[in-house]
């Protein structure tokens, strides 16, 4: 073989070695997931899984970065430009803003079940063992002497569902209104010694800074309170009434189209839709939509968002905006 044969024959190869060490490169995805405070458990496992099932479906290897904090933050950053394939987040609101900043679709309730809500929440109380104040619903958490703990409902979206739950409560008593709802909560907010800035630093607050009679949480959260945080040391108390608390999920249109991750991305959360996806989250404390695996929490009278509050513009403005009532209460402290 001349020299120039070989030359060719070895620029082949290289050719080819390089299409290969392309194509492998092609196939290797890696996705970011902007999410709220409480589902790092959660999606640290999820993600496991749906990586072996793309694998074994797609035959590529795909990598979940994951970025966690208030829900309302996470919001805020994809909107500044954190470039999310999928966002995770914890109330329709913080969803809401994302589209209204024209990076995800006016249709995205509509492209996954449930209003693209794979499982469900609400809002329940953590107490110290014992439960020495005597806490057994909301109106215990007003009484003399009792500290509680929340997050910021104006960053935190277990804070906000918190606010909403607490209110709801106040407003659907016998004899109850927008006014004496306002009072109740009012009084409860003034029993708050620190506002976190998400759900998860609220528990670190009560759990392991000893902060507080009662922390005011997420039903995955408080599970992970007595799982992780001296489980020996706390109990969950469930209230007469909570709230139906919703987690949304979409792709975030503007970047899975610039990433090119639009199959994947849409796929990953479908995937949560699935029997391991639904058992998934139930072994995190969230409650699913299949039946079967929703047997292990228990009941609990919850109203819907909507039926006392309309709609999250309408309650933005009315609780959350700059100058509203939250803010008009945190000024009388």
């Amino acid at each position: 073989m001349t020299f120039r044969a070989i030359r060719r024959s070895m620029m082949s190869v290289v050719s080819a070695l390089g299409l290969i060490a392309s194509i492998s490169a092609f196939s290797d995805v890696t996705l970011l997931n902007v999410s709220y405070d409480p589902t790092r458990e959660l999606y640290k496992e999820y993600n496991r899984a749906f990586a072996r099932y793309w694998q074994e479906r797609a035959h590529e290897k795909v990598t979940v970065q994951q970025s966690h904090g208030g829900s309302g933050k996470q919001a805020r950053s994809i909107i500044d430009g954190l470039e999310a394939d999928v966002a995770t987040l914890g109330i329709g609101y913080d969803m809401e803003a994302v589209q209204k900043a024209g990076l995800i679709a006016p249709d995205w309730r509509k492209r996954l079940p449930f209003n693209a809500a794979p499982y469900t929440s609400t809002i329940v109380f953590v107490v110290r063992k014992g439960n020495p104040k005597g806490i057994r619903d909301w109106a215990d958490l007003v009484k003399p002497g009792v500290s509680v703990i929340t997050s910021n409902p104006k960053v935190s979206g277990g804070g906000r569902w918190g606010y909403l739950a607490a209110w709801g409560y106040a407003q659907t008593l016998k004899g109850g209104s927008a006014a004496t709802a306002r009072d109740f909560v009012t009084r409860l907010y003034k029993s708050v010694p620190v506002l976190d800035s998400g759900a998860r630093g609220s528990t670190t607050t009560f759990a392991q800074r000893g902060l507080g009679d009662v922390l005011i949480a997420w039903e995955s959260e408080a599970f992970v309170t007595l799982k992780a945080f001296y489980k020996d040391g706390h109990e969950i108390v469930y209230p007469s009434l909570s709230i139906l608390a919703e987690p949304p999920v979409s792709v975030v249109d503007r970047f899975v189209d610039k990433h090119h991750t639009r199959p994947i991305a849409t796929a990953y959360l479908q995937y949560l839709y699935s029997p391991e996806g639904q058992a998934i989250a139930a072994k995190h404390f969230y409650r699913p939509h299949n039946a079967k695996l929703a047997k292990q929490f228990p009941p609990i009278k919850m109203f819907t968002f909507e039926k006392v509050f309309g709609n999250w513009q309408a309650a933005h403005s009315v609780h959350f905006a700059q100058g509203a009532i939250f803010d008009q209460i945190m000024r009388r402290h």
